[in-house]
């Protein structure tokens, strides 16, 4: 898709349903070709299955303990 900088702003749906569509949307300023704005990475579409809190019971331990694991110490350093 083509779009001028005022499609950007009054069309900017237009824009959006575009990319939602794996289009990729030129940027057009006077006519010649400034940038291009490509779709976002798909999201990972990975199954609710394999995230680590799916079926969480309470052998696992406490919830603060493996959210510190899963978190690996990063909030410590602060």
């Amino acid at each position: 898709m083509k779009a001028t900088i005022l499609d950007l702003r009054y069309r900017m749906h237009e824009v959006l349903k575009a990319l939602d569509r794996n289009e990729k949307v030129s940027i057009l300023y006077h006519g010649k070709l400034k940038g291009v704005i490509t779709p976002g990475a798909e999201s990972s579409g990975g199954r609710i299955e394999n995230h680590p809190f799916f079926k969480m019971s309470k052998e696992t331990g406490p919830v603060e303990e493996t959210m510190e694991k899963l978190r690996g110490g990063r909030y410590n350093d602060i």
